[in-house]
């Protein structure tokens, strides 16, 4: 047998998810046929302990309830009153309905951390509107992608809890090195939209001040009413995972109670919303669980028959230094993300790369921020770019694909910004750990 035998598997997967088998079902095709030629019937043993640690994974199970709590705030109408709530703040700025829904997306990233939802709700809420004021649908369209996929990198996020298994890193480090970058990536959308649209005022114009415009005691009941709520259940689930006093799986569990209690308080709740969230929760964990076990036995099966170590010996032989090597790593997980999917990226290259990174010398939990902003570039690069069939999905046909691709650019560039900025201050994603662990 050949000793690149084990590098034949990333090309077999790969093929088979371009002629469109599903990740899930590739990856465990490609795990079964190469475990059987490199293991023998002894793969069948080393794949029911594989199935049984993840089976057994405790923190997996806060991917349901995130996605629960995702799916009820679909329901709970807290988009319609978070937007007003915003953007009675924000309307007399340049770009001020492009800003409110950052604003909003960064709200609901840090309310559920599920993408898709984030995307669509916010989506068919502000499309029209700032169609209506004469937005440009280039700016619309990057606003709404760049922005609804803030839940990768925004606490508290689904990918982590799938990544910190994974790594061998603890999810709850993962959860406060996320918090800096993320909203520094945020930040720099807002600026961004701001000088744009000040410099340009025809990308977004300013909203002309009409007749009955609420006061500013008005706007005040109006934030207290509809923001606070929202803001409240925020501070339940990241304050309780960044202040100890919970696990990443108990914060969701209390988001959940928090969600459901919100559509209560909004006077959306029906056993009807309450079924559609149950059972998309229960499509979305599917998936998500058997793309997981897939790459599970993938990464098993690729570690068994000496591809770690395979990879190991021939990047000693390049001679990178550790910089170097860390680069070639993101260079190679920038060009994955115009093929594959976020979770296919960090099923397949996370176990690969990080033994390597760790006998390079660096931080793990750095390393793992690094690989989560990369994973956000993947939304937004082509073909693949889930974020725009999320738009196209919900987008009136007068935003084309042009728009939407050309929309992503700038964005696409903030996000290598702020990769950049984490590469040159690591100080971003180790000092929230660090007092974390201080402070306990």
């Amino acid at each position: 047998m050949s000793t690149y035998f084990p590098f034949l598997m990333l090309p077999m997967a790969f093929g088979l998810m371009f002629l469109g088998v599903q990740v899930a079902f590739a990856m465990l095709l490609t795990a079964t046929a190469f475990g059987l030629v490199t293991f023998g019937p002894a793969v069948v043993h080393q794949f029911v302990e594989k199935i049984d640690d993840l089976a057994s994974n405790f923190v997996l199970a806060a991917i349901p309830l995130f996605v629960f709590m995702g799916a009820m705030l679909e329901k709970s109408g807290i988009a319609d009153r978070l937007f007003e709530a915003i953007h009675i703040w924000t309307r007399r700025l340049p770009g001020g309905l492009a800003i409110a829904t950052v604003l909003m997306c960064i709200v609901f990233a840090a309310s559920s951390g599920v993408i898709g939802a984030t995307e669509s709700v916010v989506g068919l809420l502000t499309i029209p509107i700032m169609l209506r004021y004469g937005y440009d649908k280039r700016l619309i369209s990057g606003v709404i992608c760049a922005g609804g996929s803030l839940g990768t990198i925004i606490p508290p996020s689904v990918v982590v809890v799938v990544m910190g298994p994974l790594a061998d890193v603890s999810v709850g480090d993962l959860m406060y090195g996320m918090v800096l970058p993320g909203f520094l990536m945020a930040g720099f959308y807002l600026v961004y939209v701001f000088v744009l649209c000040t410099v340009w005022p025809a990308q977004g114009p300013r909203i002309p001040r009409e007749p009955g415009e609420p006061g500013f005691v008005e706007k005040l009941g109006i934030t207290l009413r509809n923001l606070v709520p929202p803001l409240g259940m925020i501070v339940a689930v990241l304050g309780s995972i960044l202040g100890g006093l919970a696990s990443p799986t108990e914060a969701a569990a209390i988001g959940c109670i928090c969600a459901v209690l919100l559509t209560m308080l909004y006077g959306r709740f029906t056993m009807q919303g309450l079924y559609n969230s149950l059972l998309k929760t229960v499509r979305v964990t599917a998936m998500i669980m058997a793309v997981l076990l897939g790459g599970t036995l993938f990464t098993g099966v690729f570690i068994g028959a000496g591809g770690i170590n395979l990879a190991s010996t021939m990047i000693g032989q390049l001679q990178l230094g550790p910089w170097a090597l860390l680069g070639l790593l993101l260079l190679v997980l920038f060009i994955a993300g115009f093929f594959l999917d976020w979770i296919s990226i960090v099923l397949i290259f996370l176990p690969i790369f990080t033994p390597l990174v760790k006998a390079a010398g660096f931080d793990p939990v750095w390393f793992c921020i690094l690989f989560l902003i990369m994973i956000q570039t993947s939304y937004l690069t082509p073909p693949m770019a889930p974020a725009i069939f999320y738009l196209r999905a919900v987008a009136p046909r007068e935003i084309t694909m042009q728009h939407m691709y050309a929309g992503m650019v700038p964005f696409i560039i903030l996000q290598v910004l702020t990769l950049f900025a984490t590469l040159y201050w690591p100080q971003l994603v180790t000092w929230l750990p660090t007092v974390a662990m201080q402070a306990r």
